[in-house]
């Protein structure tokens, strides 16, 4: 029996977005969006009015960070975590799938939860189309980078952005709930 590798990998984390993950990011508020459950999280802030040892972006708003990363590493707002997943996607789009260059300095962090969820869809899309258009030929072709996984083939890469969507997915889902039960929130 032959298997479309191609289809199998996009069916795999299209469910989970569509039946799972983007309908718990309905109506995320900014209140939520910044909410830091224990003090000291790494979340974005404004341009010059981070805590943290680093902040990457090219807009009004920064993603905190630290190199070499703390251990533990802090605990991360909402904001964060999709400004980690916005990124993501954003680079594998403009190294692969025909979007501008970016980087976690470069890119334009969202200020709003509403900027969030609008660039989340955009970049998910363009990225799923990317990967849908690459067919099973193009899933076993060399990554040709980083160093190390150079000669892996494209869907390592693949298969781990659905790691991490549905990793990340499952610690905002996480957040929206502590912030619900603790009463800041309704939905």
């Amino acid at each position: 029996m032959a298997i479309d590798w191609n289809a199998e990998v996009v069916d795999q984390i299209d469910t989970h977005w569509q039946e799972r993950l983007r309908p718990r990011l309905e109506g995320l508020n900014d209140d939520e969006y910044f909410w830091q459950p224990v003090p000291n999280c790494w979340t974005l802030s404004r341009r010059g009015e981070s805590s943290a040892p680093i902040s990457f972006g090219a807009g009004e708003f920064t993603m905190d960070y630290a190199e070499p990363p703390h251990d533990p590493e802090p605990v991360t707002t909402i904001a964060w975590r999709l400004a980690h997943l916005i990124g993501s996607y954003a680079s594998t789009n403009g190294k692969r799938f025909g979007r501008p260059p970016t980087t976690i300095s470069t890119y334009e962090y969202p200020g709003t939860a509403q900027e969030a969820l609008n660039q989340l869809d955009d970049q998910y899309n363009h990225w799923l189309t990317g990967v849908r258009n690459l067919g099973t030929a193009g899933l076993t072709q060399p990554q040709g980078e980083p160093p190390a996984f150079a000669q892996a083939p494209v869907a390592k890469l693949f298969l781990y952005s659905n790691v991490e969507l549905i990793h990340h997915g499952a610690e905002i889902s996480l957040l929206r709930d502590l912030y619900l039960h603790k009463g800041f929130g309704q939905r």
